[in-house]
This record gives structure tokens, C-alpha cells and sequence, in this order.
């Protein structure tokens, strides 16, 4: 039988030992303990989910990887067309981890209205274009159709939209100019379909997506040519190396970058994210493990007497120590399921009930977004519960100093 064990379930259950002394300083470690979990529930969901939307929402706008020509442009606006008539396309057969290409093209006009105008890139897209990422930021409308005959079907940003006092339905004239600044620019009425909110305002206020087939006779190229590729991987964790293979595969005069390389500046500093969570996570539970000790201290030294009386009997250092061990462990258990309780309906809310808003010119987001995994949550429990443990390890060794004679008479 253990009995550490049995006198530890003995001790906690007692009356005496929920009114004793120490009661205030275990609700303080029990407390700190749950607090602890809370906040790096809170700090690994934001952060991962954070990441997560804004590499989405880039994705969405450009794919993963980029395939164009080699060439100076360093614009929005599609350079040198590429030919369609690639071996990557239109299925990337080299290379497994691909899930989708399509082709692109991009260019510079002006919309104007009868009050206003405004500098945008029309995106042109045909029938391979992806659009499920666009489906989750639909807000209005529907999204157009390009599969069929060449049409006038846009689809524009509700930041454009509220800028330029559209609304679904309304037409606009773009137009585009030519290399030739002597010729007459091309021009072209585009009518509303569908509206969106990616909430990634520098994104939205550029680009509106259109017909690849208007840009195609806009920069007289033929139907094989386009601006570029976009190559969507099934595993964003893999980019680095899949960016690499994707290179390795194309021609000598063709050129490929992922996404992180287009926008530095944005996932240098989303990659942030993660030193703040290990930091957070570190002081946390260096936080909850000194409370923990303190409870523990405090216990033995409440408990000065029975050690004594215990080592009378026969117990030795480690038994003893096991019992208190044990004592702790319960403690920061119930540490642990009452944060994860807040913890988890904290987040629960705010993923259904958008409680939180964020400043989308700041965070690029409209709300504070937030990623749930068990797998995760799993492993903060353990750890937590690991480190603790350990760190209780060396307050325990004073039980080893606590001669049994002194121990009887100590009061």
C-alpha cells in the first residue's frame, strides 16, 4: 500500500488543514497556478491565430509561391508575360505537396467616377482561380464567374467600395494606359458583383479582381501568356523547403520567391509572435512554480510535527518527502483545471462572440483571432505540471534537515 499517498488524500480532505494557517497562501498558489494557465492559453491562441490570419490572408492575395519571369519589375503590375505552356501547369506533377496553381495577371489603372478617382491594380483571373479564401471574406454579393465567355463581372473591397461610394450592382469606368503615352488609354466598364473585407486594409485598397482575358487584350498578349503563377502548398510549414523545389523545377529563364520574401517586413514581424509566447510561457510559470514553493515551505513547516512523528516510526527522507509531493501535486492540479476552464471559455468566446475588436491599420485583422488545439493545450498542461514538480523538488530536501526530537517539541 502507499501510504504517502494515503495520508497526503487524508491531509487535504481534513477540515483542519482547509482552515489552517496556510489555507490563504495555498488559494494564493492554486490561484497563481490557474492564473499562469489562463494567460499563456490566452498568449499561444492569440499569437498562433494572429499568425495564422494574416499569413492567410497574404496567401490569399498571392499564393505561397510566385512564378514569373525574370525581369526589373519590382511593381504590383504584371512584367514580361509568361507562357502558359509549362510543364508545372495547370497540375504540378513534379512536386506532391503542391495542391493548386493557377495563373494571374495584374495591372495599374485609374477608376473614375463622376466625383472622384482612385489608383488601383485590377487583378485578372481566369477558371483555375481558387477562390475559397475569398468565400470567407464575401461580405456582399456573389463571386464572378470566369470559367465562361470573357466578362465585365468584378469583384472590389468594401474599403474601395465605401472610398468610392459603390454599391452592389453600380458600374464604374477603369482605365489603363498605355506604354505609348501618345495613344489613347484603354478603357473599360466594369460592373459590381460581389463585395469583400479581407480586413487586411493595405491589401484591400489596392487590388480588385477581374477578368485575366481583359488584361490578356489590354497588353495585347494572346491567351497562352499571363503575368504569373501562383502556387498554393498544402503545408505552410514546409514553405522554405518547398520554395526551394519549386526553383529547383523550373526553367533557367523563369524565376519563383515565396510569399515571406515579397512581404518581409509583415512576417518578419509576425514571426515575432512567437519570442513573446516562449517569453510569456517562461515567466508564467516561473511565477506559478515560486508560488507553489512558497505553499510548499509553508506546509512543511506547518506540518513540522507529524514529519517528526513520522521519522519516529521509521519513514524515511524520501517517504516523507513523497507525501508532500503528493500534497503539491493536488494543488497545482486543481491549479490546472480551474484555468484551463476560464482559460478555454475565455477563448471560446471570444472565437464565437468577437469580444475583443483590433484596429485592422495596425493589426491587419478586425478582431482578436484565436486557434484552439488540443494538441497544444495537452502539452502546456503537462509541461506545466512537469516543471512545477521539479522545481518543488528542492524545498522537499528540507525535510531531510528536520531532526525527529526537535520535530515532536517544535510548536
Amino acid at each position: 500500500m502507499n501510504y504517502e499517498f494515503f495520508l497526503a488524500k487524508r491531509i487535504i480532505g481534513s477540515k483542519a488543514y482547509k482552515s489552517s494557517i496556510s489555507a490563504p497562501i495555498i488559494k494564493i498558489g492554486i490561484a497563481a497556478i490557474a492564473i499562469g494557465i489562463v494567460v499563456m492559453m490566452i498568449a499561444i491562441a492569440t499569437g498562433i491565430g494572429l499568425q495564422q490570419k494574416i499569413r492567410d490572408k497574404v496567401v490569399a492575395f498571392n499564393g505561397h509561391i510566385v512564378i514569373s519571369n525574370f525581369d526589373s519589375n519590382n511593381s504590383q503590375e504584371s512584367g514580361m508575360p509568361i507562357s502558359k505552356k509549362q510543364d508545372f501547369y495547370p497540375k504540378f506533377n513534379a512536386l506532391n505537396d503542391v495542391s493548386h496553381i493557377q495563373a494571374v495577371a495584374s495591372k495599374f489603372g485609374i477608376i473614375r467616377t463622376e466625383t472622384d478617382f482612385e489608383g488601383v491594380y485590377l487583378k485578372g483571373v481566369g477558371g483555375d482561380y481558387n477562390w475559397s479564401y475569398f468565400k470567407e471574406f464575401l461580405i456582399e454579393g456573389r463571386l464572378p464567374d470566369f470559367t465562361q465567355k470573357r466578362n465585365e463581372d468584378v469583384l472590389i473591397s468594401e474599403y474601395l467600395a465605401k472610398r468610392l461610394k459603390f454599391k452592389l450592382n453600380d458600374t464604374f469606368q477603369m482605365i489603363f494606359a498605355k506604354d505609348d503615352p501618345e495613344k489613347l488609354p484603354n478603357i473599360i466598364t466594369y460592373t459590381i458583383v460581389g463585395i469583400y473585407n479581407s480586413g487586411f486594409q493595405d491589401l484591400d485598397a489596392q487590388y480588385l479582381i477581374g477578368d485575366i482575358r481583359h488584361l490578356q487584350r489590354v497588353n495585347k498578349w494572346d491567351e497562352n501568356q499571363v503575368g504569373s503563377f501562383e502556387v498554393f502548398i498544402k503545408d505552410y510549414s514546409n514553405l522554405e523547403d518547398m520554395a526551394v523545389k519549386v526553383y529547383d523545377n523550373m526553367p533557367s529563364l523563369i524565376d519563383s520567391r515565396p510569399v515571406t520574401k515579397m512581404y518581409p517586413t509583415i512576417f518578419e514581424w509576425i514571426n515575432i509572435f512567437d519570442k513573446n509566447i516562449y517569453g510569456i510561457i517562461g515567466i508564467m510559470i516561473l511565477v506559478a512554480g515560486i508560488n507553489m514553493v512558497t505553499a510548499l515551505l509553508v506546509l512543511i513547516l506547518e506540518r513540522t510535527q507529524m514529519i517528526g512523528v513520522l521519522k519516529a516510526l521509521g519513514s524515511n527522507n524520501w517517504s516523507v518527502r513523497k507525501l508532500f509531493l503528493y500534497n503539491a501535486t493536488y494543488l497545482v492540479l486543481l491549479g490546472l483545471i480551474w484555468g484551463n476552464i476560464i482559460g478555454l471559455g475565455f477563448l471560446f468566446a471570444q472565437k464565437y462572440f468577437k469580444l475583443f475588436p483590433l484596429d485592422p491599420s495596425v493589426y491587419y485583422v478586425t478582431e482578436a483571432p484565436v486557434y484552439i488545439s488540443l494538441g497544444y493545450i495537452v502539452a502546456l498542461n503537462v509541461g506545466t505540471l512537469i516543471l512545477c514538480l521539479l522545481m518543488l523538488l528542492v524545498p522537499s530536501y528540507i525535510v531531510t534537515k528536520i531532526s525527529p526530537v526537535k520535530a515532536i517539541r517544535f510548536q
